[in-house]
């Protein structure tokens, strides 16, 4: 601040010099003589001079730097002008969490955030972040390369601060605490190219805090910050940058990643299905209802509809990942009002049990995959929420609707046969299943045909029963599908049944009448997917902006 007002003072000088210059009727002392007339190129050179002089004082003054600091050039705050893409460098920058012993003796740019920030004499250290990897850097003065104006500028930098840089790889004797990366950056060149403000919503290192250590130290009766959910989301950005969140999101996109290829071997073609519908997909209330064009329309609850009319369409096996909407009042943990859907549909030649070995053979490629390639980011996660890794079996259990029934009955858990499970009752015939069968990986088959969507196969045998699945992780539903009815009369009958409009499915049901092979599908739900996976406790730690029933920013 001294610093600022000291060039402030000078700039106000040159500027009252700027006016004598030009005319104007004050005097301005110097040294106690008058100044000399001086003719208008002397003048013209004379602004010139002072112009140029004032813009290197601001831009000092911009740069936080000693005025009198020689290795001034070496760190400061970039100006904007220099942010905007003026021209482009042959700088090579290298990634934090690249940075390991093979890289001692080098000379490497970073960019990263400030983490964490300390200074101890003429020491300065600070822990720069860059997608959940740190490192240490460590400025000490140096003849040539690092001046105490350096150390006490780092000394300063605020946390969060995005900073390049410049410095050389060092191995140390023992290897430094807190940190992913095992070696340190000796610094030569440090400039802030983003200021964070001074004092942030939340502290990272308190949203970052696991649930042990919180349990610890309640019993030892240290009072840390607990950051409650709705503060984290209302300062999701900020939330976003913790470890384990900045691992959930990129397992997340490998789920939809080992989706698609896996879909892709078994030669399904992607599609992409409207979001704006004349009518219910799923049947119910639950619908996003809007005007289009003076139009009633709805937000679609699913793409259950389209791909279904592609398969009518010769397209054979189809999928896609995209937004699914539904207007649900729930409040739960599991349910969101906006989602990511993966959803796939296929011809069958014989049975529903054709779209199961599909299913479970993706799934099973998922679970593998994630394990294989996402070692680190399910460790960060297990930090800071432990949890148990998925058990599933090589061949996947399938247990009817009734022998579900049957088994919760046996626990004394007396249930409505042919009404759906609620949450708690789904939970609990999950570790009946893990405990017999030791797996948290599982189907549930053949369920009543009053608790289906419209568009259900009823059983050949018994109609009160249909052609339908659902699939289970750790005692929670991830997974809905089913044969679909392709016969367009039948189809008509169970829309009307079911209480929905026909007429708004027109062009659907229409579709069938040209020839319809037998098809059936799912749907999974993305989030609730990642959430079962790493065994998290709310669907809104795996939506990057969740939209629940309360939610719409931010």
């Amino acid at each position: 601040m001294v610093q600022q007002h000291c060039a402030t003072r000078k700039v106000f000088s040159v500027l009252s010099l700027n006016l004598e210059m030009e005319g104007t009727n004050a005097p301005v002392a110097m040294e106690e003589t008058a100044a000399p007339t001086l003719s208008k190129k002397e003048k013209a050179k004379l602004a010139k001079l002072a112009e140029k002089k004032l813009k290197k004082e601001m831009a000092a003054a911009q740069l936080n730097q000693e005025e009198d600091d020689p290795l001034a050039g070496n760190y400061g705050d970039v100006v904007m002008e220099n942010l905007q893409s003026k021209e482009k460098s042959c700088r090579v920058w290298t990634n934090v969490g690249d940075l390991g012993q093979d890289h001692s003796g080098q000379t490497v740019l970073v960019r990263g955030r400030v983490h964490t920030v300390r200074g101890k004499g003429s020491l300065g250290f600070l822990v720069v972040r860059e997608a959940g990897h740190t490192v240490q850097c460590v400025a000490a003065v140096k003849e040539n390369v690092v001046s105490k104006g350096m150390i006490k500028y780092v000394g300063k930098l605020n946390k969060e601060s995005i900073v390049d840089v410049e410095g050389v790889v060092v191995v140390p004797p023992k290897p430094v605490e807190g940190t992913s990366q095992p070696v340190e950056l000796h610094v030569s060149k440090i400039y802030c190219i983003s200021k964070a403000a001074v004092q942030l919503p939340i502290n990272l290192e308190d949203a970052a805090r696991s649930e042990l250590d919180l349990q610890k130290g309640e019993q030892e009766g240290i009072q840390y910050v607990r950051v409650g959910q709705d503060t984290r989301l209302n300062n999701r950005v900020i939330d976003l940058r913790t470890p384990a969140n900045q691992a959930i999101f990129r397992i997340q996109c490998q789920v939809s990643a080992l989706f698609r290829q896996a879909l892709l071997d078994e030669n399904f073609v992607e599609l992409h299905t409207p979001k704006l519908i004349a009518g219910a997909s799923e049947g119910g209330s639950s619908v996003f209802k809007l005007d289009y064009k003076g139009q009633p329309a709805c937000l679609a609850q699913s793409p259950q509809l389209h791909k279904q009319m592609a398969i009518c369409a010769d397209f054979g096996r189809v999928f896609e990942i995209g937004p699914v909407f539904r207007a649900e009042d729930s409040f739960t943990h599991r349910h969101l009002c906006e989602f990511t859907g993966l959803d796939f549909e296929m011809e069958i030649k014989e049975h529903y049990f054709e779209v199961l070995d599909v299913l479970e053979k993706v799934f099973l490629t998922i679970f593998d995959g994630l394990n294989t390639k996402c070692a680190k980011q399910l460790e960060a996660i297990n930090e800071q929420y432990p949890f148990e890794p998925l058990k599933y079996l090589p061949q996947t259990l399938r247990l009817t609707f009734a022998e579900g029934v049957a088994i919760l009955k046996e626990a004394g858990i007396e249930v409505d046969p042919m009404a759906d499970f609620n949450t708690e009752t789904e939970k609990t015939l999950g570790k009946l299943v893990k405990e017999r069968y030791k797996t948290d990986f599982y189907v549930l088959h053949r369920y009543p045909s009053g608790i289906r969507p419209f568009y259900t196969m009823p059983c050949w045998d018994d109609k009160s029963y249909s052609n339908s699945f659902d699939v289970f992780i750790r005692g929670e539903e991830i997974i809905s599908g089913a044969q679909r009815i392709h016969d367009p009369e039948l189809l008509t009958k169970r829309a009307t049944e079911c209480g929905i409009d026909v007429k708004s499915l027109t062009t659907y049901i229409d579709s069938f009448r040209y020839g319809a092979p037998p098809h059936g599908g799912a749907g999974v739900g993305l989030e609730r997917v990642v959430m079962l996976f790493c065994a998290l406790n709310n669907i809104r730690k795996t939506s990057l902006f969740p939209r629940d029933p309360q939610r719409l920013a931010p």
